[in-house]
C-alpha cells in the first residue's frame, strides 16, 4: 500500500526524472534547500515590515523582531548540524533512542505546565535566548517514533488492533500534557500524522473508520465544552457578524486580503499592521503579505511551500524504493507535519478555517517552529546523502 501511495505522489516526477543520478529535474536536495532558502529570506522581509508598529509601540527597536527572526535562524542552523553530521540515521532508529527522545519530550512538555502563562496558555519553556515550544519538539519525535515503530511492529499494525492500542498508550499521554497546555492545534497536526504513516503503512480500512469516528466526536466534544474554542468556531461561520469583539482578529485578516487584491498596495504600506490586526507578524503573517504583495506574494509562499513538500515526498519515495522504510516513513510524516501547519495557517488566515496558533513553516516569527523545521530540514538532507550509500543487506535496519 504504501508503495503504491507515494507511486502516485511521485508519479509526475518519476516520468520525466529517470533515476536518482539521472533526472532532468532539479534534485530533491536542489528543490529543497533554493525553496527554503526563499522562504527564510521572504520571512524576514515580510516580519521586518508587520513587526515595526508593534515593536515601536511598545517601545523596541524597529528591527526588534527582524533580529530575533534572524537570530531564530542562525541558531536553528547550528543546531541542524547536530543531525546531519554527529547522529547516524541507524542510532535514531533504536529503541533506546527512542524512549530516550519520548522521556525527555514527557518532561519538558511537564515542566513547561508550571512555567509563565502567555496569552493564557503555558506552552514554552524560557531558555533565554528563546521561549521554546515543547510541542514542536514532539512533533519530530512522534515521527521518528512512529516511523520506527510501524516497521518494527509491522504485522501488528496490518493485523488487527494491537499496533494501534500500543501506539495509543504514547499519543495518548502526550494527549493529555498537550490538552493541559491547552494546545489543541498542535496535537490535531500529530494525531493527524500518525494517522497518515498507519495509512500507508498498510493499516486496515476498518480500523481508521472506527478510529476515525473516535477521534472525531472527541474533537467535536473538545471544541463543544470549550468556550474560547467554540467561540472562535462560531465566529468562523461569520466573521463579520461582531467585529469588534469575538470576529476581530479574522474580520481584520480578510480586510488585509481585500485590500491587497492582485498585486498588493505596496511592501511596507500595510494599514492593517499598524495596531488593527494583532501581532500580525506571527500567526497573521500571511494576511499582511496578502495586503503588501497580494494574490502574488501569497502565491509565491505557498508554492514555495509545496516544493519543500514535494521535495520530502520525494526523498520519502526514494528511500521507499530502495525498501528503507523507516526513513522513507520518517521523510513522510515530515512532509505531513508541513502539509498540515501550511493549510492550517493559510486557511485561518483567509477564513476558511477557526483562527488556531500553528505557525506558516518557515515562513512565521517564531523561534520555535523555525528551530525545529530546520532539524527536520537536516534530517530530510541526510537522508537523501545517506539512502544510496546503504548496502541492500542493510536496508532493514533504516
Amino acid at each position: 500500500m504504501a508503495l503504491s501511495f507515494l507511486s502516485r505522489i511521485s508519479q509526475s516526477f518519476q516520468s520525466t526524472s529517470g533515476s536518482d543520478d539521472r533526472q532532468l529535474l532539479p534534485s530533491a536536495r536542489a528543490t529543497l534547500l533554493a525553496s527554503v532558502g526563499c522562504m527564510l529570506v521572504l520571512s524576514l522581509l515580510m516580519v521586518a515590515s508587520a513587526s515595526i508598529p508593534f515593536a515601536l509601540n511598545r517601545g523596541m527597536t524597529e528591527l526588534h523582531f527582524f533580529n530575533r527572526q534572524l537570530l531564530y535562524m542562525g541558531i536553528g542552523l547550528v543546531f541542524a548540524i547536530i543531525p546531519y553530521y554527529l547522529v547516524p540515521l541507524k542510532m535514531l532508529y533504536q529503541t533506546t533512542t527512542q524512549f530516550v527522545l519520548l522521556g525527555i519530550t514527557g518532561l519538558l512538555l511537564v515542566a513547561a505546565l508550571f512555567g509563565t502563562p502567555i496569552n493564557g496558555s503555558k506552552r514554552w519553556l524560557n531558555l533565554g535566548f528563546l521561549n521554546f515550544q515543547v510541542a514542536e519538539l514532539a512533533k519530530l519525535v512522534v515521527i521518528i517514533f512512529v516511523a520506527d515503530f510501524v516497521v518494527r511492529r509491522s504485522f501488528e499494525v496490518r493485523n488487527g488492533w494491537d499496533g494501534f492500542l500500543r501506539i495509543s498508550l504514547v499519543i495518548g499521554l502526550l494527549t493529555v500534557l498537550l490538552l493541559l497546555q491547552p494546545d489543541f492545534g498542535s496535537l490535531v497536526v500529530i494525531v493527524g500524522t500518525v494517522f497518515a504513516i498507519f495509512y500507508i503503512a498498510g493499516a486496515p480500512y476498518k480500523q481508521f473508520i472506527a478510529l476515525g469516528t473516535v477521534v472525531g466526536v472527541l474533537a467535536v466534544m473538545a471544541v463543544a465544552f470549550v468556550q474560547y474554542r467554540l467561540t472562535r468556531a462560531l465566529s468562523f461561520l461569520d466573521p463579520f457578524d461582531d467585529i469588534q469583539d469575538t470576529d476581530y482578529q479574522l474580520a481584520r485578516s480578510l480586510i488585509a486580503f481585500g485590500r491587497g487584491q492582485f498585486t498588493g498596495v505596496g511592501y511596507g504600506e500595510s494599514v492593517q499592521k499598524l495596531s488593527h490586526l494583532p501581532e500580525a507578524h506571527t500567526d497573521f503573517l500571511l494576511a499582511i503579505t496578502g495586503e503588501e504583495l497580494g494574490f502574488v506574494g501569497v502565491a509565491t509562499i505557498l508554492l514555495l511551500e509545496t516544493l519543500i513538500i514535494g521535495s520530502a515526498m520525494r526523498i520519502s519515495y526514494n528511500a521507499l524504493k530502495r525498501r528503507q522504510m523507516r526513513m522513507s516513513y520518517t521523510a513522510f510524516g515530515i512532509a505531513i507535519i508541513f502539509i498540515a501547519q501550511t493549510v492550517i495557517n493559510a486557511a485561518m488566515n483567509m477564513g476558511a478555517m477557526p483562527t488556531k496558533g500553528l505557525t506558516m513553516p518557515f515562513f512565521s516569527y517564531g523561534g520555535s517552529s523555525m528551530l525545529i523545521s530546520l532539524i527536520m530540514v537536516a534530517i530530510l538532507l541526510k537522508i537523501h546523502k545517506e539512502s544510496p550509500e546503504i548496502e541492500k543487506s542493510q536496508c532493514r535496519y533504516y
